[in-house]
């Protein structure tokens, strides 16, 4: 077999990411940490430390190679759980397992770049072994079970989208890394690139020693890890710690006395100190923490609202003046005396102010859908009989989206039935793939929260229609996610999840204020709809874009969203722009208005 090992860049010759290193070594150190996940943009080596991890994790006899497992994208459940053993079903007639990457990654590291993008199903499967340790198999006839123990590191870029919050959660660590370097680390970088390209196996022996100085370090700071002990006040500081960020549950406590005793193992003392707290408190904060961290109940009394603070951006927090009335959507008068209409720099002037949802949208008597391909405002308004001004350039096969009529078996073959219908003929005649999963619809929504949306009660009113779809969605058992943009940025509000059943204290606390961002928007929906095609390609996405189209954005700039999308027109002004419609004629987007809703 082709040595490849030679073509791993040395974990001691990466330069800077200390944060990232540490993480790495501490969990090297103590597997229990649970993993490191490592976010940040392109070029700043997190698969080349991740990589590089495997030669300096210690082993018994310092000779033997880790295992170092790479979880694919595109990979299969059998891929990965294990699946039966074709070769031994034809030459011996006999079903028996086919160990996965689960079982290859036991006892080592299992690394999954782009772990962000893996498929939903294949992140449950991963979530079930990484808890329990035991990858159980019962499928195809074959039921077995086996040690799945590993030192899970993902990677993942933020600007291609978010990561479940139940995988998140799992990793022990995270370590954010910025790919901003001083100009003497540039350059080192460079050359230490450019010495490793040019001959390899040199660079790596060059760098034998630090290696093998690093790995038994850690085999040291393992044999006194069990030694380091952690004073009851200390505990209680984590603890204190851990409320002030406001963390769900207690992994994030148990987690930081681990890592402490690791960081104090690892300076080779014997009682975690105050130094190891907070040498490793970002690291277990960094993806836990809430927004509504270190906030105190205010003098009035009030509480936070108990949803997860975490799925609202900063702007969605109430501010100090929002109690103050909404301004009008006529904002001044002309030297005639005439209302004139406000400008975007005006309304992109006003801070952020509050409106609670009104009541939901009457949607439930006219959501009597025909097809499971249809979206829920399409179907409600095509039964309303209020479509006549729908812009689409685009229908059919063309949108991209869900596709009715295709086959409902997937492209992974079906062994046990295959086999058993032509149980002695190679190849069989007779080829039978697996059922496909159920359907997933996901509903995006891009909210404009910009202050221009909050004359004549616009934004509570479009709060009433998101009330009615996230309900419905709810009911029907979809995901829904939703985006605002405004005061100069787009946010997520609630990331990728079932359709949360009290998502009204949520919508609630969403203000509005400054300028509308609208082309930043529709590139991040572009860019959100992209990754998630990656991720799972049979997802059905429903795009809603509610906005007044109040933007300084010229059509020409529109970009090309390959899914279904619903433009909601939610401009009530008496003097009216009418961008929105444009803007959904160059979306090839079905066109709606704010006043059809509030008409039926």
């Amino acid at each position: 077999m082709t040595d490849f090992k030679h073509l791993t860049f040395p974990f001691a010759a990466v330069a800077g990411q200390e944060p990232l290193k540490l993480a790495l070594i501490l969990c090297a150190i103590n597997p229990k940490i649970g993993g490191v996940l490592i976010s940040g943009p392109r070029g700043s080596a997190k698969s080349t430390l991740a990589r590089g991890l495997s030669d300096v994790l210690p082993t018994i006899d310092d000779e033997s190679p880790i295992a170092f497992a790479t979880l694919p994208l595109g990979t299969s459940e059998d891929r990965l759980l294990g699946a039966i053993d074709l070769e031994r079903v034809l030459n011996e007639k006999k079903v028996d397992f086919h160990p996965g990457i689960l079982a290859k990654a036991h006892g080592g590291v299992l690394y999954v770049d782009e772990v962000n993008l893996l498929a939903d199903n294949l992140v449950d499967q991963l979530l079930d072994v990484a808890a329990s340790g035991v990858n159980r198999v019962e499928r195809d006839g074959i039921s077995h079970e086996h040690e799945a123990k590993f030192l899970l590191v993902g990677t993942m870029n933020p600007e291609e989208g978010e990561l479940r919050p139940q995988l998140k959660d799992r990793f022990g660590l995270m370590a954010e890394l910025s790919n901003q370097y001083s100009l003497e680390e540039r350059v080192q970088i460079v050359r230490l690139r450019e010495e490793f390209d040019h001959n390899p196996r040199a660079f790596r022996d060059a760098f034998k020693f630090k290696q093998k100085t690093l790995r038994q370090n850690i085999k040291s700071a393992r044999q006194r890890l069990n030694q380091v002990k952690c004073s009851d006040a200390l505990r209680m500081d984590i603890a204190s710690r851990c409320h002030d960020a406001n963390v769900d549950g207690v992994r994030a406590d148990i987690v930081w006395v681990r890592a402490a005793q690791a960081h104090a193992a690892w300076r080779s003392v014997s009682s975690v100190t105050v130094e190891d707290i907070h040498a490793v408190a970002e690291l277990v904060l960094a993806h836990r923490r809430h927004a509504h961290s270190n906030n105190k109940p205010s003098q009035s009394g009030s509480s936070e609202s108990a949803l997860p603070s975490s799925s609202r951006p900063p702007s969605s927090r109430r501010p100090p003046d929002s109690h103050r009335a909404p301004p009008s959507v006529e904002k001044g008068d002309n030297a005639s005396g005439k209302p004139q209409a406000a400008s975007d720099q005006d309304w992109g002037g006003l801070p952020p102010e509050l409106q609670k949802a009104s009541a939901a949208i009457a949607l439930d008597p006219m959501l009597k859908r025909t097809g499971h391909d249809r979206s829920l405002l399409t179907q409600r308004f095509s039964n309303s009989g209020i479509m006549s001004n729908k812009t689409s350039r685009k229908s059919g096969l063309e949108s991209g989206g869900y596709r009715p009529n295709q086959a409902s078996f997937s492209s992974s073959i079906d062994w046990t039935r295959t086999l058993t219908l032509s149980p002695h003929q190679w190849p069989p005649k007779l080829i039978r793939a697996k059922d496909k999963t159920g359907r997933t619809v996901l509903n995006i929504i891009m909210l404009d929260t910009s202050a221009s949306v909050l004359g004549e009660a616009v934004f509570s009113k479009t709060k009433g229609v998101i009330l009615a779809l996230a309900r419905q969605t709810y009911l029907a058992r979809e995901q829904l996610a939703i985006f605002g943009f405004g005061e100069g940025q787009v946010e997520t509000i609630l990331p990728k999840v079932r359709s949360p059943k009290d998502i009204d204290i949520l919508l609630d606390e969403i203000t509005a204020g400054g300028g509308t961002p609208l082309l930043a928007a529709l590139e991040k929906l572009e860019n959100e709809i992209r990754s998630l095609r990656k991720q799972s390609p049979r997802l059905e996405i429903n795009a809603y874009i509610m906005t007044d189209g109040r933007s300084q954005m010229s059509i020409s700039e529109v970009p090309n969203i390959d899914s279904k999308i619903i433009w909601l027109d939610t401009e009530l002004a008496s003097i009216k722009r009418g961008k929105g419609a444009q803007f959904a004629h160059a979306l090839g987007a079905e066109y709606y208005t704010l006043e059809q809703l509030l008409a039926c």
